[in-house]
């Protein structure tokens, strides 16, 4: 290649760059969004099984401020805490989403528990669960159902 070829690649490679991290900069920011649900079912017929997930925060600052479960009488955002070596579990009304951040409900911390499940939610099915955020938006995600006993799913 000549001088003359050479300095058309470089020209037309250094606008290309910049093209790119123009495209790069204007992407839209991520959407508030739910993963990973799962719930665990309990091992006692009459006691309330568990939900867990990962919410991840969009381009703004958000609040969850209810989950909802249509297969369940009622579900509760409840919170493992530990003061003085004594566990103990603590309603949790409203849960900040930060922009960008993810917020984990696990095993052992934050999570949702579904009281008086119908029998249909069995082991290898699924069951909806409703995210009801403080600016109104909602998000349905379908959570896999797991036995007694079992770790997140992979």
């Amino acid at each position: 290649m000549g001088q003359g070829g050479l300095d058309t690649l470089q020209m037309k490679t250094g606008l290309l760059v910049p093209a790119i991290i123009m495209l790069a900069a204007c992407q839209q920011p991520a959407a508030l969004s739910v993963d990973k649900a799962w719930v665990r079912l309990t091992p006692v017929t009459d006691a309330p099984s568990s939900a867990y997930f990962t919410l991840k925060g969009g381009a703004k600052d958000e609040t969850l401020t209810s989950v909802s479960a249509p297969d369940a009488v009622r579900a509760e955002m409840h919170e493992n805490v530990s003061k003085a070596g004594i566990e103990s579990m603590a309603d949790l009304k409203l849960v900040a989403v930060r922009a960008g951040r993810e917020v984990k409900f696990a095993l052992g911390g934050k999570h949702v528990m579904l009281f008086g499940l119908k029998p249909s939610v069995q082991p290898g099915t699924t069951t909806p669960l409703i995210f009801t955020f403080a600016s109104g938006q909602k998000i349905t995600v379908n959570a896999k159902v797991m036995p007694p006993g079992s770790s997140a799913p992979q």
